[in-house]
């Protein structure tokens, strides 16, 4: 496993797991264990996934070192505003059985994003977490945020795939120091994404899989990721990336897969507004 050195020095995991959708407890502190077992050291959940008990029963049920690993949760849309993150942020520790969290994301950029953000600079001072940062933030978004904080975001998460690489996003990422990291690295095979015949020429050439060459080529490009699977052969070939290398004709043929537009979430059409905050009268787990 690599580490991506944060912009305030904290080193995170290049690869970890997400527990999107995998709502069922005993099914989720199951996958979170078979992670864990596996060698994942990043666990990525959230509020809105409804799943942060199990993943801290996993956890505690692993054995591992708390130092060995790196937790992040998110507070979503309703637990905007300086106190209500506050309280999430406790809820959320809690829920997980943990002393202090290694990452906390603004899940959405709607609400009252800066009084949150003056809750995450709190406890980031308090070091009730390692880092801080935001999920979802367009460029115009994160700009605006940066321009006006005293602790720059240290992540901006992000749906990024071969269908949607986001180049120009991540340059602007990089000139503020905000490392990316990306959601949904396949977008769930949406739009063909596992039949393309490109990305399949480069697999059988590595003798990997599609699903191993998109991984390795936002970890080549500095992007972490944090791909799902509640099955262990497909957790370990998820892991299975760092003895191989993409090269320049691999990336170029890749880049040319670019659709330039979201496979998943677009923030800045009012229809996907309006379904992020549907969801909060109606919580089944869709593509937040």
């Amino acid at each position: 496993m690599e580490y991506q050195k944060l912009s305030n020095g904290v080193k995170m995991p290049m690869e970890g797991y997400g527990v999107f959708q995998i709502t069922d407890p005993a099914a989720c502190e199951q996958a979170v264990l078979d992670a864990l077992k596996t060698g994942y050291r990043l666990i990525d959940t959230a509020s809105s996934y409804q799943n942060e008990a199990a993943v801290g029963r996993a956890i505690r049920r692993s054995g591992i070192d708390r130092k060995d690993l790196f937790i992040t949760t998110k507070c979503y849309i309703q637990q905007m505003g300086y106190t209500k993150t506050l309280q999430a942020f406790e809820e959320s520790l809690d829920k997980l059985g943990l002393d202090y969290l290694d990452l906390y994301l603004i899940h959405m950029p709607f609400g009252d994003v800066y009084g949150s953000w003056r809750a995450l600079e709190e406890l980031y001072k308090a070091g009730k977490v390692r880092a801080i940062g935001v999920c979802n933030f367009m460029p115009d978004r994160l700009m605006d945020l940066c321009y006006n904080v005293e602790i720059l975001p240290q992540i901006n998460q992000i749906e990024r795939h071969p269908h949607y690489q986001r180049q120009e996003d991540l340059v602007l990422m990089r000139q503020f120091g905000v490392q990316p990291e990306a959601w949904a690295p396949f977008a769930e095979g949406l739009k063909g994404m596992f039949d393309e015949p490109v990305l399949k020429t480069i697999a059988a050439k590595y003798g990997k899989s599609p699903a191993q060459v998109i991984l390795r080529w936002n970890i080549q490009q500095g992007v972490i990721v944090i791909p799902k699977s509640v099955h262990v052969q497909r957790m370990k070939e998820n892991l299975a990336i760092w003895d191989f290398s993409l090269d320049e004709e691999d990336l170029r043929n890749i880049a040319a897969l670019d659709k330039h537009c979201p496979s998943m979430l677009d923030t800045r059409k009012p229809s996907e507004v309006k379904r992020v905050y549907d969801y909060l009268k109606n919580p089944v787990l869709t593509s937040l």
